[in-house]
C-alpha cells in the first residue's frame, strides 16, 4: 500500500548550465537500489519545488526556454530511473508552483508576504499565474516525452494539490471559479498520462463570495488546517470525474499533529474514504503517506507530519505507534472504517 517517493533536487544534479553531476546521479541511483534491497518500490519525483540557482537567476519558470531546459534535465536523469523504477512524477504540485512563485518573488523584495498555512487552508493563496500555468503544462508534457524516449516502460505522470471544495447552496458558480484555475486545469493536463497523483489534506467550504475561514469550533492540525479526513475520498471522486480513465495514485495525504492518536484517526478515515471510492469504481493504484519522517514544513520544523519522530537535537529517529498501525494495515490489507 505504501512505497517511498524519492525526489531529485535539481540544484544538486544540475549545478551549472550544461554540467550534470555524475556523483549526484550515482547517489540517487544508489537510493533506487537501496529501496529495492529493502523490499520497497520507488516512485521518483523529478521536480519538487527546488531549482538550480542558475535556473532561478535566468528567470526560473518565467524564462522562455524553461520547458526545454527541464526536458534536458529529465533526459540527463535517465540513468536514475531507466531501470528498476516503475513510476516517475515530472513536477510535484505545479499548481502550487504557479501560485506561490510570484508571491515568493515579491516577498524576497519585501513587497508582499508569501502567505501562510492558514491561508492555504481557505484557498487564500493567489490564483495561479496564467503564463506559469501554461509553461508548467508544456514542461510536463516535454518531461513525459523525455522519460518515454529514454525508458518507454516507465509510467509517467505528475502530482496535483487538490482540496475537497464544498459549495454552500447557491455557491456552485463561485466554487467552480475557485477550483478550476487552482486545481482542475492542472488535473485536466493529465489526460493521456499513465497516472495522476492526488495530494489532499483538508477541505475548503465556499460561499457565494468565495472561500470561508475554518470555523472556530473546528478541530485544527498544527498547520491550522481543518481536521477533515473525508477530504481524500471526496477529491479522488472529483478527480476521477474530471479525467475519466486516468489511474490515480495518492501521492500525499496526512496531518501535522502532536497527538499520534489523531494521526491514526485521520489516516483511518482517509483510507476508509479511499477504499469506498475504489469500491465505487474509482481507479486508485497506490497510497503514499506524508510523511515518513518529521521534516521542514512551511518554514519550520514545528508541523510534525511524520510516522517517525525526529529529535532535532540528537537526530534520533523514533517510530510512532501510527507507523506500526499503518504497516499492519498494509500487510494485512485491512480496510479501515471511518
Amino acid at each position: 500500500m505504501t512505497a517511498p517517493s524519492s525526489t531529485l533536487p535539481a540544484d544538486f544534479l544540475w549545478a551549472a548550465p550544461g554540467e550534470i553531476s555524475r556523483a549526484a546521479i550515482d547517489h540517487y541511483r544508489r537510493m533506487v537500489e537501496g529501496a529495492h534491497q529493502r523490499g520497497l518500490r520507488p516512485l521518483v519525483t523529478l521536480h519538487h519545488f527546488t531549482s538550480p540557482r542558475w535556473f532561478a537567476a535566468r528567470g526560473s519558470w518565467y524564462a522562455p526556454d524553461a520547458d526545454e531546459r527541464f526536458a534536458r534535465f529529465v533526459e540527463a536523469a535517465a540513468p536514475i530511473y531507466a531501470d528498476g523504477v516503475d513510476h516517475v512524477c515530472t513536477v510535484n504540485e505545479p499548481n502550487m508552483v504557479a501560485s506561490l512563485l510570484p508571491a515568493l518573488a515579491q516577498a524576497s523584495t519585501g513587497t508582499e508576504s508569501a502567505g501562510s498555512t492558514e491561508h492555504l487552508a481557505t484557498m487564500g493563496i493567489p490564483e495561479p499565474d496564467a503564463g506559469l500555468t501554461e509553461t508548467l503544462i508544456r514542461a510536463h508534457r516535454r518531461g513525459v516525452e523525455a522519460v518515454k524516449s529514454r525508458a518507454p516502460h516507465v509510467r509517467t505522470g505528475w502530482s496535483v494539490a487538490v482540496q475537497a471544495c464544498q459549495a454552500l447552496e447557491g455557491a456552485e458558480t463561485a466554487a467552480d471559479a475557485c477550483r478550476r484555475p487552482r486545481q482542475d486545469v492542472f488535473v485536466e493536463a493529465a489526460r493521456g498520462d499513465d497516472w495522476l497523483g492526488v495530494q489532499t489534506y483538508t477541505r475548503v467550504v465556499i460561499g457565494p463570495d468565495g472561500p470561508l475561514s475554518v470555523p472556530d469550533a473546528a478541530e485544527r492540525t498544527l498547520t491550522g488546517w481543518e481536521f477533515y479526513p473525508q477530504a481524500l475520498g471526496e477529491t479522488l471522486r472529483h478527480t476521477a470525474t474530471t479525467v475519466p480513465g486516468v489511474p490515480l495514485i495518492v501521492t500525499e495525504d496526512g496531518i501535522a499533529t502532536g497527538d499520534d492518536t489523531r494521526r491514526v484517526a485521520y489516516t483511518s478515515g482517509a483510507l476508509a474514504g479511499m477504499t469506498a471510492a475504489m469500491a465505487d469504481g474509482v481507479d486508485v493504484r497506490g497510497y503514499f503517506r506524508w510523511s515518513a519522517l518529521d521534516n521542514y514544513e512551511w518554514g519550520s520544523y514545528g508541523p510534525t507530519f511524520g510516522l517517525i519522530e525526529v529529535d532535532r537535537t540528537t537526530f534520533a529517529r523514533t517510530p510512532r505507534p501510527s507507523a506500526a498501525w499503518l504497516g499492519a494495515v498494509g500487510r494485512d490489507r485491512r480496510r479501515p472504517t471511518a
